[in-house]
């Protein structure tokens, strides 16, 4: 029988590359840590490590056993979650992984009303971009991961199910107005993200078009600045555009052409009550929002 501390303990060790990093985050000693990969070893009948100058890595048994230990320690964790939220909503926890744009509109007006109708409950809070959203979800390493879709048939593998928050309009951000993207066909352009840079090439298609992509950048910040400074366009939903709006980058809306924004859970309904509530409260702040126009800037 595998031990689950020792499970730990090399799912650390594969995640941050050294023992010294794994015994500060699980609060053991080195030598500690040392221990239970040598006590894993013998369990498995397998070698785990190998030196690799003054440290070590793992080995292909080790990376195996790494990517399972992942997955269970996730369950486990989750597993933990939904007995402390069957307690009741006074207590437990729920832990939720987003992007930027939606933290920065939407998220803090769901955790705020999940506070007050439910204050010892733990809420958890990871910054990060859909693909790597989904894999924490289906690791068991978060309860909901909110993450965005052009391609209303592009399915999502597995057991996640999808709950529609909102759909978020596109916008072009230039300096100056422009109404088509046709109008910009000799720019160039600023790509975001894979989906985002999937969709501008197909947008841009559509129009008879191929962009030239000068620069790529996932940061909302870089990209209007990029913008602002004469040196490319770009598209930006509404949500990211109401976090961060730079002097002297206008936006004129793409009619038509939107992000389809859901919360996505993981196995078979009904979700457990902390998840619930966390839904819930995100399906009151995206429909508190309403229609979504950037503000001016300052």
């Amino acid at each position: 029988m595998l031990d689950v501390n020792r499970l730990r303990v090399i799912d650390a060790l594969a995640r941050l590359g050294s023992v010294t990093a794994a015994a500060k985050e699980l609060h053991y000693t080195q030598p500690t840590v040392s221990h239970h990969l040598a006590r894993l070893e013998a369990e498995t009948g397998a070698q785990l490590l190998q030196r690799a100058g003054r440290g070590i890595r793992l080995t292909p048994a080790g990376q195996l056993l790494a990517a399972r230990a992942a997955e269970i320690i996730g369950r486990i964790d989750a597993a933990d979650a939904e007995l402390s939220a069957h307690v009741g909503l006074s207590a437990g926890r729920v832990r939720l992984a987003s992007f930027s744009s939606v933290i920065g509109a939407l998220v803090p007006r769901a955790v705020a009303a999940l506070n007050d109708r439910h204050p010892g409950l733990q809420i958890g809070l990871t910054s990060t971009q859909p693909p790597e959203a989904l894999e924490l979800l289906r690791a068991g390493r978060i309860d909901v991961a909110i993450i965005f879709r052009y391609d209303e048939a592009e399915p999502e593998p597995g057991d996640v199910r999808l709950h529609h928050l909102l759909d978020d309009p596109l916008y072009l951000l230039s300096t100056r107005p422009v109404s088509t993207l046709a109008a910009l066909r000799d720019a160039t352009w600023i790509a975001g993200c894979h989906r985002c840079r999937r969709q501008l090439l197909a947008l841009c298609a559509a129009e008879g078009f191929e962009p030239r992509i000068g620069y790529t950048s996932e940061d909302m910040v870089v990209l209007q600045a990029l913008v602002a400074a004469g040196l490319g366009v770009t598209t930006s939903p509404g949500l990211a555009l109401r976090a961060h709006h730079a002097e002297g980058v206008v936006a004129s809306e793409l009619p038509g052409s939107h992000q389809r924004i859901y919360a996505a859970t993981y196995g078979e309904p009904p979700d457990p009550p902390a998840t619930t509530a966390l839904l819930a409260a995100l399906a009151g702040a995206a429909a508190s929002i309403g229609d979504i126009h950037p503000t001016a800037p300052v």
